[in-house]
């Protein structure tokens, strides 16, 4: 199971709370200033009610009655205006704040060093993506503003309770034993309890995604019964922390129920033995009973959105978690390399501690040269790949470049130095010109058409529908494989760091046109020091050294000719991938023959005829000593 993203602590989701309502002083202002205007007028009408009460019960003109009456009229009606302006702030305030809030995900998101999305798996940021986006949405939409204007609102019916008579105010703490304990009781538990019924969601998204992803080997290998098992376990583990919330939900909610009934009842009891006992006159009577019933809705509102705030800062800290435990950007100046040259000592690395991948590898790497990493399936090749490109850092030794570890440099300023293009590639909603020119957003059409051929695209790019304004993506002009394969070369092209580190980058085209794409590549990118990870040897074929990688370690390295003549590991491998044979292992004499090579290409041999080779792409090679050949 992946491990999860870290989680904010309640600390950190307060400061950053704060901090972002802060940035928009006038707003929240604003918004505070209609709701509290909103509140006084309403808390006008009671007043006035216990006094046309009043003024009836002594008597008075019909005429006081009458504007006692169109008072409360007006002060309703301003109530009502005032109340639609307040939620109009607040509803631009709440979307300014969760713009802000989404804008700074999107951007901790993409500071991710590659190996942290890899290592908690792409279930638990979907989820944080999606699921906890949307609950902070609607906490910020809905549950702060509504929490926001009840506050504003009980404080000041309380407040206007004592204006009319402080004894009349006191019945409210009948409510204070009961509500006091249980929602502290339900604040202590509840943010471990959301944070663990979101965190199940990440478990069980993670666990489909991976279901999904990989269904044809799941099929392949008839673990159907096992994944849906995995998938129970998981959909079990997300009921018993949904029950777990429920349960605090089903204890808290009758205690807030109970809590604003009792002071009404208080309010109306002990304000009718004070009136009988002429302590309190009827208006104030009829206007703290208002009131009184005036403050459940505020509370009401309060509490019930407080279990919404509990969700939403559930969500807040698993967001700002996203970027949480990497390296704090280092103070001072950036360090410049001096010089583009990657040495690499005493390098070790593991994915699980105490399961070592590579042990001890030291390598130097000049400006401009070429180097081919080689070796069976398995050995660290691609691990040794990404190390030098910086996705992973080491477990033990350093690489670095210009004399500066990669660990020193800022994603932006390492990328600029050193580019990994892997066999996995996106394409990105928009034009295939879009595409090209991401890393770049200020380049011309020269620039992308001159990145788009040194990749043999540009050809097939300009006779798509729109030419290079076709939109591409989901829901655009579907690209193929080799495609997009040759659309994200061609912007490692236009970008143009000094260190390429190719990883199977043109695995997804034929054999020729494969080679075809690297030799165009390597007149564009002259004088940069490339890294190929390739099975394929012709790339090792035209490199200037080759390193053998076997169990994690260079068990040889320099040139082709040099590897050949030493007739060891990668002598090996190239007689095998290239079709020679040593005595023992010729097919006889008059028939045909087929073996299976290292690299999984099919060799056959006609009777009679010549040794041939028959490629992924399905061409057939000269596949004899001495013979053409592709490469």
């Amino acid at each position: 199971m992946s491990a999860l993203l870290p989680v904010a602590s309640t600390a950190e989701v307060r400061r950053y709370a704060r901090d972002l309502f802060r940035r928009h002083p006038r707003a929240l202002g604003v918004t505070v200033g209609l709701h509290a205007l909103a509140a006084v007028a309403g808390l006008v009408g009671p007043r006035l009610l216990g006094e046309l009460v009043e003024s009836i019960q002594h008597g008075r003109g019909v005429s006081t009655v009458d504007r006692l009456a169109a008072l409360i009229a007006g002060f309703v009606v301003l109530q009502a205006v005032l109340i639609r302006f307040a939620y109009l702030a607040s509803a631009r305030l709440g979307e300014r704040v969760l713009a802000g809030l989404r804008e700074e995900f999107v951007e901790r998101v993409l500071a991710l060093p590659l190996s942290t999305v890899e290592r908690a798996g792409s279930g638990d940021l979907l989820t944080r993506t999606t699921r906890d986006v949307d609950a902070l949405s609607r906490c910020v939409r809905l549950a702060v503003p509504e929490t926001m204007i009840a506050m504003i609102v009980g404080i000041l019916v309380v407040a206007a309770m004592f204006a009319v008579t402080p004894v009349l105010a006191l019945p409210l703490l009948v409510a204070v034993p009961i509500l006091v304990p249980g929602t502290r009781w339900y604040l202590k538990r509840a943010p471990e309890a959301y944070l663990k019924q979101n965190a199940t969601y990440s478990t069980v998204t993670d666990g489909l995604a991976e279901t999904v992803e990989g269904a044809r080997t799941v099929d392949a290998l008839r673990r159907q019964r096992q994944r849906t098992e995995r998938t129970d376990t998981d959909l079990h583990r997300s009921y018993l922390a949904e029950r777990a919330t429920l349960f605090l939900r089903t204890v808290w909610f009758p205690i807030v129920e109970l809590s604003w009934v009792l002071p009404v009842v208080a309010t109306l009891l002990v304000g009718g033995a004070l009136y009988l006992r002429g302590t309190v006159t009827l208006g104030q009577l009829t206007a703290a009973v208002v009131y009184a019933q005036m403050l459940v809705d505020p509370v009401d509102r309060l509490l019930s959105w407080l279990d919404e705030l509990q969700v939403g800062a559930a969500s807040l800290a698993r967001l700002l978690g996203v970027a949480e435990g990497e390296a704090e950007p280092r103070a001072g100046a950036v360090p410049v390399p001096a010089g583009t040259g990657i040495e690499v000592r005493g390098l070790r690395f593991a994915y699980v501690a105490g399961r070592e991948v590579l042990h001890g590898i030291d390598l130097t790497l000049t400006p401009g040269e070429r180097l081919a990493i080689v070796g069976p399936s398995g050995a660290g090749k691609s691990t040794l790949g990404r190390l030098l490109a910086g996705v992973h850092q080491p477990t033990a030794g350093t690489i670095t470049v210009g004399g500066v570890s990669l660990d020193d440099l800022p994603l932006d300023r390492l990328r600029a130095e050193v580019a990994l293009v892997s066999q996995e590639h996106h394409v990105f909603i928009g034009t295939v010109r879009d595409n090209v020119a991401m890393v770049r957003p200020g380049a011309g059409e020269h620039e992308v058409r001159t990145a788009l051929a040194a990749v043999n695209a540009l050809d097939w790019a300009l006779t798509l529908p729109a030419g290079l304004d076709t939109e591409v993506g989901a829901g655009g002009h579907s690209l193929s494989s080799a495609q997009a394969q040759q659309i994200a070369l061609a912007r490692l092209v236009l970008a143009d760091p000094h260190t390429l580190v190719l990883d199977e980058a043109t695995s997804l085209l034929d054999p020729r046109a494969a080679r075809d794409l690297e030799r165009s590549l390597a007149a564009v990118l002259h004088g940069r020091t490339v890294v190929a990870i390739a099975h394929r040897l012709f790339s090792a074929h035209d490199a200037d050294r080759v390193a053998v990688v076997e169990d994690g370690r260079i068990t040889e390295l320099g040139s082709h000719d040099d590897l050949v003549a030493a007739n060891g590991s990668y002598a090996a491998l190239w007689r095998s991938w290239h079709g020679e044979r040593t005595p023992a292992e010729r097919i006889p004499a008059g028939g045909d023959g087929e073996r299976t090579t290292a690299g999984g290409d099919a060799e056959r041999t006609p009777a009679g005829g010549d040794a041939q080779r028959i490629t992924a792409g399905g061409n057939a090679e000269p596949a004899i000593a001495g013979a053409d050949r592709a490469d």
